[in-house]
Order: C-alpha cells, then sequence, then structure tokens
C-alpha cells in the first residue's frame, strides 16, 4: 500500500487484497420500509463471507423493526468504535447519512463504503444496484480509497474558545431573522479579504462545492484542488462574488457588535449560534480525514454529468 498526495484529495491503492472480517453499518435516521428487503440481503451476504456484523448501539431497536425479530449474530457498538475497530463501514442512505457520520472521523478511522438509496447521491459511491458488486470488488482486492480531510470550526469570544466542530461539506453562516441582512467581516491570517452585507455566507469544500455553493452561484471545484471556496448568499452588492482562496490558511469571520447573533450550520446537520463580537475560525485538520472507498466505475466528470447533466450534449 501507498499513499500519492494530490491536492485535497488523497489516494491510497490497494494491490492486495483486502483482509474484511468486521463490517459496521449505519443507516440513514428514522427509516424503515426502505432497509426491509436491502438489509437483510446484505446481512446474509456478509454472513457466508463470515464477516462479523455491527450497528450503532443506539440502532438496535430499528434494526428488529427491520428484521421483525432480533437477528442473530449482529452486535451494537458506540459510534467512535465503529470509526477505530471495523474492518469498513457501510453507509445506506444518501451523501446526509455519509456527512453525518464521516464528520466524527478520527485519525485512525477505517474507510466508508458509501451507497447511494436515492438518487441524488454525489459523494456516495455507489448505487443501490450496484453495491454488492463494489463490495465483492473490495474482497478480490480492487480497492481505491479517497482521503477527504475535515475542516475545523472554532467560535471564540475574545480569549475564550466557546465551540469546536468539523464540516467534510459546508459551513453556513446565517440570520436567525427571516429575511434580515446583516454583516459580516472575513479576513486570513495576512489580510482582510471583504466586509461582506447580505443573507449570509457559505464556505465550502471542494467536496461540498457541488452543494448548497452551487445552488448560490458558486464554481464547481475538483476534489484535487486545495481550497476553500466563499460563497455569499444574496449579497447586498453587486461586487461580491464567490471567492476561491486556499486552503492552507486560517479564515477569519468575525462578527460586528451591531450584529445580532449568528447561526452556523455543519453539513446542513449541526447548529450553533454566535453571539455579536464573536470570531468564527476554519482551518483545515491536518491529522482528520474522512476516507471513502471509490467507485472504480465513474470519475468524477461523469458523475457530474449523470447528477447534474453538466456538460451533456444535447440530443
Amino acid at each position: 500500500m501507498f499513499l500519492l498526495e494530490v491536492g485535497i484529495l488523497a489516494q491510497i491503492k490497494k494491490q492486495s487484497k483486502v483482509n474484511i472480517s468486521s463490517v459496521g453499518i449505519i443507516l440513514k435516521p428514522q427509516i424503515i420500509n426502505e432497509y426491509v428487503s436491502v438489509l437483510p440481503n446484505l446481512c446474509t451476504w456478509l454472513k457466508r463471507r463470515k464477516i462479523s456484523i455491527f450497528f450503532p448501539d443506539y440502532e438496535e431497536e430499528r434494526v428488529k423493526k427491520i428484521f421483525k425479530t432480533q437477528p442473530k449474530g449482529i452486535q451494537y457498538l458506540p459510534i467512535s468504535a465503529l470509526h477505530k475497530e471495523m474492518d469498513i463501514n457501510i453507509t445506506l442512505g444518501g451523501d446526509g447519512t455519509l456527512l453525518g457520520f464521516g464528520r466524527l472521523a478520527e485519525k485512525k478511522s477505517v474507510p466508508i463504503f458509501g451507497v447511494n438509496m436515492g438518487n441524488l447521491g454525489f459523494i456516495t459511491e455507489f448505487p443501490k444496484s450496484e453495491f454488492f458488486e463494489g463490495l465483492s470488488a473490495i474482497l478480490s482486492g480492487k480497492c481505491r480509497i479517497n482521503k477527504i480531510p475535515l475542516f475545523k470550526v472554532q467560535i471564540h469570544k475574545g480569549d475564550k474558545k466557546i465551540f469546536e466542530s468539523h464540516f467534510l461539506n459546508d459551513l453556513v453562516i446565517s440570520k436567525n431573522d427571516i429575511s434580515r441582512m446583516f454583516s459580516l467581516t472575513v479576513e486570513n491570517k495576512q489580510e482582510h479579504i471583504y466586509n461582506l452585507s447580505g443573507d449570509g455566507l457559505i464556505v465550502s469544500s471542494p467536496i461540498g462545492s457541488t452543494a448548497y455553493s452551487l445552488a448560490a452561484g458558486g464554481p464547481i471545484i475538483n476534489p484535487e484542488v486545495s481550497a476553500l471556496v466563499l460563497t455569499p448568499i444574496c449579497p447586498h452588492s453587486l461586487t461580491h462574488r464567490p471567492i476561491v482562496v486556499s486552503d492552507r490558511e486560517t479564515l477569519q469571520i468575525k462578527i460586528p457588535s451591531q450584529t445580532d447573533a449568528v447561526t452556523l450550520t455543519l453539513d446542513g446537520q449541526e447548529m450553533r449560534e454566535a453571539d455579536p463580537r464573536s470570531t468564527i475560525t476554519i482551518t483545515k485538520n491536518s491529522t482528520r480525514y474522512v476516507k471513502i472507498i471509490a467507485n472504480p466505475n465513474r470519475t468524477y466528470f461523469q458523475t457530474l454529468k449523470e447528477k447534474f447533466t453538466y456538460g451533456r450534449r444535447a440530443q
């Protein structure tokens, strides 16, 4: 196994057979009917190959409802243990399911096999109709793993740190009140970037550039580019356009004293309020990555064309 660093996205190419003896399975929250056929088939497939099956410890009751009984040979562990003690983890859902699990990744977290149970699914590499083929390929040694960095978010007020978390896709800073403009100051450690007045700001990774940032007019950034995208939301100026900046620098976003509290939303899943006179810092985490097993049958630009009909020739 060797490691090749390419911009923001590093690829691990495994040439020998992958030894998989334990698998964690993470489900989309609250859904039951969608898994009634898929989950028993998957568990049977894994058991035939003598692979141990684990779920998060909070899923025991739902798994029992899906199987209509407590299935034999299935065990339950805390999320942190799944990240560190499995050989791989399988997320069954969509991008949100993978994001929610991936944001908790640690330095020694194992790879994630993302299965898209819906239609869009941009970072979940394997569609529902193909994932058994993908698992078979992994067991035979045909495996490439993309390492995607997490970005650390901190809120400071004066010298005191009052919040810390991570995002994989994006951080959105918006107002608590509906349709009310507010101001932010955006800087890096070297210089002032701009003062922004509008409905908010999206700070997006390249992986997240095809999500909310794209809908707000931001550019599509290839995951191999080491960058962050600053995309204003409805800016009150004709000159405020999306800006691509290096992810090697620390971003600082300051909330002026005359602005009311704002809301931070991380990957559309975690929310935190930031008070006036707070400073939000964003840095790339140098030790925490989400490792996603890549689908050998698709490329980045094929995915763009498939999911967004981007650049597709007219019929």
